[in-house]
């Protein structure tokens, strides 16, 4: 069996702050499953041995050792994920809100969703934009 390349070797503080997120129970589960993997291979038990012990993947095993030995404990929290950006700024959330204020268009009793969709549209605000986003604006500034 080839040696590992990351090697997790833990000092005597590292493992005691690992068992306190652990048995606080104050720690979402992913950072809970990350502090037993970094226990268990710091204790020698191979990847596959660990996989099956806390029924995860091999790669979540090998991507939290190679970030602890990068990165130390941070290997423990979260990356951020940067998500979709948003769809309207500030300023095209008041526009939003100014037109659902405004007058309906003529001939309609009431402005829809899909209408406030394409009026922003219309006034180039946005390229595109779908009318559930603008049922969550709304509900957002209600």
């Amino acid at each position: 069996m080839p040696a590992k390349v990351y090697n997790v070797c833990l000092t005597d503080e590292q493992v005691q702050y690992l068992f306190d997120i652990i048995h606080t129970g104050k720690h979402n589960a992913r950072k809970i499953t990350r502090a037993r993997i970094l226990l268990l291979a710091s204790s020698g038990q191979s990847d596959e041995e660990i996989v099956l012990a806390l029924h995860t993947s091999l790669s979540t095993v090998q991507r939290i050792r190679e970030r602890f030995v990068r990165e130390g404990l941070t290997a423990l929290e979260e990356k951020p994920r940067p998500g979709q950006p948003e769809k309207l700024t500030g300023d095209d959330e008041a526009l939003l809100t100014a037109i659902a204020c405004s007058e309906a268009p003529e001939g309609r009793s009431r402005r829809t969703l899909r209408l406030l969709a394409d009026r922003l549209v219309e006034l180039k605000a946005v390229p595109s934009v779908s009318h559930v986003t603008i049922c969550n604006v709304l509900k957002k500034t209600t």
